[in-house]
């Protein structure tokens, strides 16, 4: 009969402490582990969407809000920025793609982000070497539609829904235009799956959608520090007001609801700038971005530099706090188990001694001992690795249901190759103070008692 072997049957000796001991360990580790993939999801997740364009340009206020808002859907928008502003950008030639996004609304089923854009959005890489792939067509028309894959399987949507905005957010505030949904994009684990887009132009058509004639002109003119014409800013209101009187006449969801540009705005826009052959970075995106930002009236962001700040100085330092959290649960547990492993020592003197006297060594006792401790701490990591990866998949459809996180329950880390040598170790330094105990055990002594 080998040491583990005997260990193993005195453990079962012991059967309902060393389940509750064992058990303990699994459940520090089943949370270390929930900790690490979820986190690796996370970290995967914002590292990646934020490398397919070189520069957010939005209204002046926080970057970091507007790279979530933007690329990540998860802030509400800053401002918003005259369409003129976005108009002049794609005509600098410094900037191979200029992308407009206007944000605010949401679906009417399951509250998906409504995002309006244009076609070249989709055939633009959203990920180096990565482009978007979809079972239908572009937003060609304007009350065209593309959903993401979540939002295809959370509402049951397909090629020909029809569907409803809610303007900001407000429930009791329903669009009357219905769009319709002319493609379904495959899963990008981005948020672009928990997304609807919409074309641009279909999103200005909405009524409420442009700004009074009057205050877009002002806000216009503010923004580029011009003078407002007041005889033309009371032709323009005129008109808009005719405008409005025939649109109010038409019962139709899909009417033409024309507006002028000055009433058009855009929540931000995606710039990649044009670059050399065989280079994969711009020489003009510093140059670009601190000309932006010299000004008042926009600012440009690096994604990718206010992502690694999010996650160096707030996601990281979390996570370092959860998993400190977790091990000193670990070390609880091992505390336990020395306790449940010492208390027993006094009970199985005896038993030791009696081995003793069949010939077992002193090596030989404190090895036993040792692996009781080793089996109690290897068993639970076992069993805590398998309760992690299990709650990991059983909240997988429910995270992804409420923030369009993808969670893999099969994704490994690589820091869980180190728990079971950590816990070997811990193993080691539990068990060697009874291990020591009934090495320094007296058979004579023992057995005349």
């Amino acid at each position: 009969m080998n040491l583990l072997t005997i260990a193993y049957k005195s453990i079962r000796q012991r059967a309902l402490a060393s389940s509750l001991t064992a058990f303990s360990v699994a459940l520090g580790v089943m949370l270390m582990v929930t900790v690490l993939v979820i986190h690796g999801v996370v970290d995967r997740m914002f590292s990646q969407t934020a490398t397919g364009y070189d520069l957010i340009i939005g209204p002046k206020g926080s970057k970091l809000q507007l790279v979530l808002n933007a690329i990540y859907r998860v802030s509400q928008p800053i401002e918003n920025l005259p369409y003129r502003f976005y108009r002049e950008l794609k005509e600098d030639k410094r900037i191979e793609i200029a992308l407009p996004l206007a944000l605010g609304d949401t679906t009417q089923e399951g509250g998906f982000t409504i995002v309006g854009t244009i076609p070249e959005y989709f055939v633009t890489e959203y990920m180096p070497g990565r482009t978007f792939q979809g079972n239908g067509e572009l937003i060609a028309k304007p009350f065209d539609a593309i959903i993401g894959s979540n939002v295809a399987r959370t509402n049951g949507w397909d090629i020909g829904q029809t569907f409803r905005l809610i303007h900001g957010g407000n429930e009791e505030h329903v669009h009357d235009e219905e769009f319709t949904v002319v493609s379904v994009l495959r899963p990008t684990g981005t948020p672009n799956d928990k997304t609807v887009f919409v074309n641009l132009k279909g999103f200005y058509m909405v009524q409420g959608h442009d700004k009074p004639i009057e205050e877009a002109v002002r806000r216009v003119a503010d923004f580029y520090n011009e003078d407002v014409d007041e005889e033309e800013l009371a032709r323009k209101v005129k008109k808009a007001a005719e405008d409005e009187a025939a649109h109010a006449s038409n019962d139709g969801h899909h009417h033409q609801h024309d507006i002028l540009e000055v009433q058009k705005e855009v929540t931000a826009i995606l710039i990649r700038m044009k670059t050399r052959e065989n280079s994969s970075v711009s020489i003009y995106t510093p140059g670009f971005q601190s000309e932006i930002n010299k000004g008042f009236k926009a600012q440009a962001v690096n994604p990718i530099g206010e992502i690694k700040w999010l996650m160096d100085n707030i996601v990281g330092h979390v996570r370092t706090m959860l998993v400190v959290m977790t091990s000193l649960i670990i070390v609880v547990s091992g505390v336990s188990i020395f306790v449940s492993i010492y208390n027993s020592m006094s009970d199985r003197r005896r038993e030791i001694a009696i081995m003793r006297a069949l010939g077992a060594s002193r090596q030989t006792v404190f090895s036993i001992i040792m692996s009781e401790s080793t089996l109690l701490c290897v068993a639970g990591g076992v069993i805590g690795l398998v309760l992690g990866h299990g709650l990991v998949f059983l909240a997988s459809p429910i995270v992804e249901a409420q923030s369009g996180l993808p969670l893999d329950p099969f994704a490994f880390e690589p820091m869980e190759l180190v728990l079971l040598p950590m816990l070997i170790v811990l193993a080691s330094l539990i068990g060697f103070i009874p291990g020591m105990t009934a090495y320094r055990t007296d058979v004579a002594e023992t057995l005349a008692d």
